[in-house]
């Protein structure tokens, strides 16, 4: 019989992350730490933007680079942010469209792209599906970010260096120093990096620092959904320094025909949400961070998360995270084995984005299991 799926679409493998979360609907009551998504409904004030714009009529295309207000709104804080006096703007379908358009953008067959292990699961099945090379530094046990590792996997066909922070799935943090020094690193041997900053407002100690600050040729992805809890609003922005402009510009021209635009009545909301303070939904989630980590600390190996809204637990024993993730739902606890997000089998992914008794009705199966 002739084969009529295209080869490329075998080289992903569906999410596990929504194998899990598909699970959730068949068991009774599940404690549901497998899914990236805020428990909290988006703010009302933001709702009401929403429905005015849909009722004033702002249902129909907006231009491809997205609506100009929003996107001279974002401009103005890109410039007083990173000091770029004209930075280029694409708003996109959520940080996953930004993420699609930037390397289709980018990535040619056989490029390689640089990314700290532990990474985002979308990255290594994108650049997989579009014929590059994924090459993954390993950042285990602590998963700080590995400079000089990066800086000795840098070759003559390296592409793209991946930056995530606030990191999915281990929720570190990467400091201000570490940021600066892979910037000069890719400063000389001229890499673009993309940086995925959709976690970047929750941080927990400090200022999230962005490679906006240290570095030109720097893509910014950033995104609405975990912040305001517009998951299913499919809206972020793209950001670049005029020195890689072409980058964004031609992003837009794949979005023509692809996304063609970001929905366009909450694009109009997202206006309001640049002034929307987040500050008491932040203050909730290092709570529950809290809760996580002082709850499992002393029966499991795990880094405390500066930011996000996960954890990365080793799992206790020698069999394997896989093994360790079967019986946590056999318990009705959905977790993520952690080589949905690594090529190593050690670890598994917490997201404590669910109620604080949920979250204490977890940590004392885990604990118990881990007995």
């Amino acid at each position: 019989m002739k084969e009529i799926i295209a080869k490329r679409a075998k080289l992903i493998d569906s999410s596990g992350i929504r194998k899990v979360f598909a699970l959730a609907a068949s068991l009774k009551e599940p404690v549901n730490f497998s899914i990236g998504q805020p428990d909290f409904d988006v703010p009302e004030a933001l709702k009401d933007e929403a429905i005015k714009a849909i009722k004033a009529g702002a249902n129909k295309y907006s231009q491809t680079a997205g609506d100009s207000l929003l996107r001279e709104k974002i401009a103005e804080q890109v410039k007083n942010e990173f000091g770029w006096a004209r930075p280029t703007i694409l708003v996109t379908s959520g940080v996953s469209g930004g993420l699609l358009l930037a390397f289709m953008a980018l990535i040619n067959p056989g490029d390689e792209v640089i990314m700290p292990d532990p990474y985002f699961v979308m990255y290594k099945h994108l650049v997989n599906m579009l014929g590059g090379r994924c090459v993954f530094v390993d950042s285990y046990p602590d998963f700080k970010l590995p400079v000089e590792k990066i800086a000795d996997s840098i070759t003559d066909k390296t592409k793209l260096i991946i930056l995530n922070s606030p990191c999915n799935p281990t929720g570190v943090v990467y400091s201000e120093q570490q940021i600066k020094a892979l910037g000069e690193i890719a400063a000389t041997k001229d890499v673009v990096i993309l940086t995925d900053e959709i976690y970047e407002k929750f941080c927990y100690e400090d200022k999230c620092t962005s490679i906006g600050n240290y570095y030109d040729k720097a893509l910014i992805l950033r995104g609405f959904s975990k912040p305001y809890a517009m998951t299913g609003w499919r809206l972020g922005y793209a950001a670049a320094h005029e020195s890689i402009r072409d980058v964004v510009e031609e992003m837009t021209k794949i979005q023509q025909y692809t996304f063609v635009c970001a929905p366009t009545p909450f694009q109009k909301a997202a206006i309001a949400a640049l002034d929307y303070d987040v500050s008491d939904f932040v203050d909730a989630y290092r709570k529950k961070r809290d809760l996580v980590y002082e709850g499992l600390k002393d029966k499991f190996e795990l880094v405390k998360p500066g930011g996000a809204f996960y954890a990365f637990v080793k799992a206790p024993g020698s069999a394997g995270a896989s093994e360790f993730v079967e019986r946590a739902i056999k318990n009705n606890v959905l977790i993520i084995p952690g080589n949905v997000f690594s090529e190593k089998d050690t670890h598994f992914r917490i997201s404590y984005a669910t109620g604080d008794d949920k979250i204490r009705q977890g940590v004392e199966i885990l604990r118990k299991l881990a007995e």
